[in-house]
């Protein structure tokens, strides 16, 4: 059936939109030229979105810059203003930006693990609305918030897990209740694989898997553009799967013996003491990555090969369950250790999954280490306040 009127209107309101995050300022003359449509429906179109307050001429374009038509015309960027959350268990981080994502403040604070949960919870809500203050933002619009544990497909609220403190839990509806914004959860290491896809080391693939290193394990998985999150919200759990190597079983409530105790950050600190790497602590990030940056920088010196044989050995061990079943012929070592890995770990990681599994599988370093969660979680509320703000007013 022919698109009615309205219709036809909201998908090249849409389309133009979108040209306009993508390209930048463009002329209506631009717009018809990348659009197809008509001289008369692009005028309506702009006309119709200046008089929604989503664009406004920022400049002109041409030899002689003067008239109509050289009338350059952009996306209002404080028509609403973003923040990301990256939820850890030792403290909170935020940024804030503008409807196109540009960053306008960026701020964390440390939560000790004895602090109540109340005061955790108020502090990190603090942080927020400081953020916003700073960034000039009267209002928040949407709120994506990057956390542990498992997120409910059904409600889109995190889950109650053990090991998670409850002030997690208790941030998210504190948010709703304090800031006049729509908030979206989801987890980690789901935000990481988004940002990987969008602006890392996996733009060119619609399928893979984000292996996560960081103070745990983690995977996210990608299956034909789509971000796939599993009956209750489990995909990726894999510090729970049973591996060879362990003393013991991982349990319901307790990932210990399972791939976690293989490549958690402890596990591979405790590795690099065993091969004798040594490395300075870095602030605000996992021992392990230092140690494994250390090696990496010297990975002809013999304790340095022999602990990254040795770590690849164990990464492979739970990437080659996930392609067995999975095939998804790339995998992406992210988080704070997996960056620091780089192409040197990844490289030793694929040449042991050519031996363990017929399937091809690329390895690739993250590009964006454990900044990815808060950038996936910057993109998750940026496409959620598009998705509103875009849509046709008789919505």
């Amino acid at each position: 059936m022919p698109a009615s009127p309205s219709t036809a209107r909201a998908i090249n309101d849409r389309l133009a939109l979108r040209l306009l995050q993508q390209e930048g300022p463009l002329t209506a003359g631009q717009l018809k030229q990348l659009t197809g449509l008509s001289r008369p429906t692009v005028a309506d179109l702009v006309e119709r979105l200046t008089a929604a307050g989503l664009i406004s001429v920022v400049g002109e374009s041409g030899e002689q810059r003067r008239g109509p038509n050289a009338r350059l015309y952009g996306i209002v960027a404080d028509r609403a203003h973003l923040a990301a959350l990256d939820v850890r268990t030792e403290g909170v981080s935020v940024v804030v930006s503008d409807l196109l994502g540009a960053e306008l403040a960026r701020a964390s604070v440390p939560i000790a693990d004895d602090t109540g949960t109340g005061p955790a919870v108020e502090q990190a809500v603090t942080l927020v609305e400081r953020a916003a203050k700073e960034a000039g933002a009267e209002r928040l619009h949407t709120v994506g918030i990057g956390a542990p544990g498992l997120i409910d497909p059904g409600t889109g609220e995190l889950r109650d897990s053990s090991g998670l403190p409850e002030w997690h839990r208790r941030l998210v509806a504190a948010l709703q209740e304090r800031l006049p914004a729509r908030v979206l959860v989801e987890n980690e290491t789901n935000l990481a694989a988004l940002a990987e896809q969008r602006d890392g080391a996996a733009r060119d693939r619609d399928t893979f898997v984000l292996l996560w290193l960081g103070h745990g394990t983690g995977a996210a998985v990608i299956l034909d553009g789509r971000l796939r999150r599993g009956a209750s919200g489990g995909t990726g759990e894999i510090g729970f799967l049973p591996v060879p190597g362990t003393s013991t079983l991982p349990s319901a409530t307790d990932c210990e013996g399972g791939f976690h105790s293989l490549a958690g950050a402890a596990a591979v600190t405790g590795l690099a003491a065993r091969y004798g790497v040594a490395a300075e602590p870095v602030p605000h990030e996992p021992h392990a990555a230092a140690l494994v940056r250390a090696a990496v920088s010297t990975p002809d010196a013999p304790d340095s090969s022999r602990f990254l044989d040795a770590l690849a050995d164990r990464l492979a061990v739970g990437a080659a369950s996930v392609i067995a079943v999975l095939d998804p012929g790339c995998v992406v070592l992210g988080g704070e250790v997996g960056r620091a890995g780089g192409d040197v770990l990844a490289a030793r990681v694929e040449q042991r999954l050519v031996r363990m599994s017929p399937l091809p599988t690329e390895v690739r370093a993250s590009a964006l280490g454990g900044g990815a969660v808060l950038r996936g979680a910057l993109l998750t509320a940026r496409d959620g306040a598009q998705d509103e703000l875009f849509a046709p007013p008789s919505r």
